[in-house]
């Protein structure tokens, strides 16, 4: 990996990150982080990750929007989840990120590739101490198995691409309830949706609006 001159002008700087990083993901025999411009606009790129193995993210492809601002790299890049996904340290409803390089912990040596991995690694040891969502990081201390079900769950709904999955998306089952947990109709649904992030009151406003149809509630909730 190059070592960038924090002196270096900053378009200079951007284009030859650009490059270095787009190098290195050609010459990888593995899936690493990738990136590319958006619209020719030097300041915003389209970054990819692949969740990595042996996680609940494993086969999971996740783009995030990167806005570069103007003073970069003494700034850090402004980076988001495009790709929906169950984490503690990630907005199940926004994308926005909670990670310490990509605030006070920046420095001008830091990279938008150091940035990407720093994202990748934080997919394997989520900081549920240190919560961007936090129902996400309650359900991840308190419920292990329901969590990893969670976010295996949106993994294969929201962020597998192409062929090649084991099963269609509308076969996949949605995770289940704890079970000692005895609800059933109404508030099992309400049940599932809050333990997806959503608040209960949009919840009940979400499933009454569409007849108590859970799928149309949560595309609604979801935004879609």
């Amino acid at each position: 990996v190059g070592v960038f001159d924090k002196e270096m002008d900053p378009k200079t700087r951007i284009l030859k990150e650009l490059k270095e990083l787009q190098d290195l993901s050609s010459k990888s025999s593995q899936e690493t982080v990738k990136a590319n411009i958006v619209d020719d606009n030097l300041y915003h790129w389209s970054g990819t990750i692949f969740g990595p193995k042996d996680t609940c993210y494993e086969g999971g492809i996740f783009h995030i929007d990167i806005q570069i601002p103007e003073d970069y790299p003494f700034k850090p890049p402004k980076m988001k989840f495009d790709t929906k996904i169950w984490h503690p340290n990630i907005s199940s409803q926004t994308g926005a990120i909670c990670l310490d390089i990509l605030k006070d912990e920046w420095t001008p040596a830091l990279t938008i590739r150091t940035a990407l991995v720093s994202l990748q690694a934080l997919l394997s040891c989520p900081e549920p101490d240190d919560p961007q969502d936090a129902e996400v990081a309650k359900q991840y201390k308190l419920d292990m198995e329901l969590f990893n079900s969670t976010a295996k769950y949106w993994t294969r709904q929201f962020a597998s691409e192409g062929e090649g999955d084991d099963e269609p998306l509308d076969e996949i089952e949605p995770p289940k309830e704890p079970e000692e947990v005895k609800l059933s109709g109404p508030a099992l649904k309400v049940a599932k949706l809050c333990e997806m992030g959503f608040d209960e009151a949009s919840v009940k406003d979400a499933l009454e609006r569409y007849d108590y149809n859970e799928e149309l509630a949560t595309n609604y909730l979801l935004g879609g």
